[in-house]
């Protein structure tokens, strides 16, 4: 094990480091075969037309094989999860140990980092993001010590829509006690090359992305971590046996053959929020619209909790980022079809304050 390896392993928590994984039927043969009578599975199969009776490979191999390539990542370097959000669980119960070590976040943020945070017993640290929305350096490593084990980097940010600099990432990377996790959930709408490039480089970096944005597969749960070996072997060795159903399985698969269709929605997506960008600021109940690298703007408005009830009355749903960090009277408006925008600006421009329900 080299000296860099060792470091990370130092990183895990002890009891990880020790626990011997539970081994499924499908872990212990892989193969080929005619008759199988090991996973105690229902023989006759199920009352679907499509056969559902047999487990999911517990590595997702045709769907890490078919990632590797598009993301031009090893296989080994994959971890596929229920989400992104099962790997910021799986990360906390690798590396957390709780009530003594502690993660840092920049808020304002994406939630979840915090909730995991609590649910784990993590002390949560934090190195808010400066009124202009740019990241502080000397703040986060001022919050960390040698029990910081995650900073979470959320580029680019929800809510705030967008990307850090390539060289706060890089000081991070280098001067950081713990691992650095860079989540590129929005990242297939920056332009940016994503952080997966560099993964050889820095054995402390990890990152996260998600086929739910670009993709547009919410609803089938797939999340990415890609990492060094050790890492990715490490929360393998703590994931529920079979945490991919066969269906998102191969339904990713069939999504993963069209990357153009993905690309071309992409465009339309970004020519839409250029239009947006342009159009609301020219409103009267809109103050300012912040820059974004992704697929939803976040929009100052006179008053976000009036605008956000008239617009659920004309049945626009947007979310309320009034009560976060440097977000106040701001909504978050996600980028929608060309008729979805229309209706909006529609309601925006006929909406006149103070609006009551009542």
């Amino acid at each position: 094990m080299t000296t860099t390896e060792k470091n990370i392993s130092a990183l895990i928590r002890p009891c990880i480091a020790a626990l011997k994984p539970y081994s499924s039927a499908r872990d212990e043969f892989a193969g080929a075969a005619s008759v199988f009578l090991d996973a105690n599975e229902n023989s006759l199969g199920s009352p679907l037309d499509q056969d559902f009776s047999r487990y999911p490979d517990p590595l997702q191999t045709p769907l890490r094989e078919a990632l590797a390539a598009l993301k031009q990542v090893d296989t080994r370097h994959i971890f596929i999860g229920n989400g992104s959000d099962e790997a910021i669980d799986m990360l906390m119960r690798v590396f957390v140990e709780p009530s003594r070590d502690n993660v840092v976040l920049m808020p304002p943020t994406y939630g979840m980092y915090a909730v995991q945070a609590n649910i784990h017993g993590a002390e949560i640290r934090r190195a808010p993001l400066r009124a202009d929305f740019s990241p502080h350096a000397e703040a986060v490593l001022s919050v960390a010590d040698a029990h910081s084990k995650l900073l979470f980097l959320c580029s680019p940010n929800n809510p705030t829509g967008q990307c850090l600099p390539d060289d706060f990432v890089l000081e991070m990377l280098e001067k950081f006690p713990g691992l650095v996790v860079v989540d590129e959930a929005y990242g297939d709408f920056s332009g940016r090359a994503s952080w997966t490039t560099r993964i050889s480089e820095f054995p402390n970096l990890v990152v996260l992305q998600t086929l739910s944005k670009a993709w547009g597969l919410a609803g089938l749960r797939v999340g990415m971590a890609f990492s060094n070996a050790l890492i990715i072997n490490a929360l393998n060795k703590i994931k529920y046996p079979y945490n991919l159903n066969q269906s998102t399985i191969q339904l990713a698969l069939q999504a993963l053959q069209h990357p153009e269709r993905v690309q071309g929605k992409i465009q339309t997506l970004l020519a839409e929020r250029r239009r947006l960008e342009q159009a609301l600021p020219l409103l009267p109940c809109v103050q300012k619209v912040f820059p974004s690298d992704a697929n939803f703007l976040l929009v100052r408005v006179t008053d976000a909790n009036d605008i956000y009830r008239y617009l659920c009355e004309q049945g626009i749903i947007v979310r309320n980022r009034d009560r976060e960090l440097h977000c106040s009277n701001c909504l978050r408006i996600t980028v929608g079809t060309p008729a979805e925008n229309d209706t909006l600006l529609s309601a925006l421009r006929s909406y006149y304050p103070p609006y009551d329900v009542r």
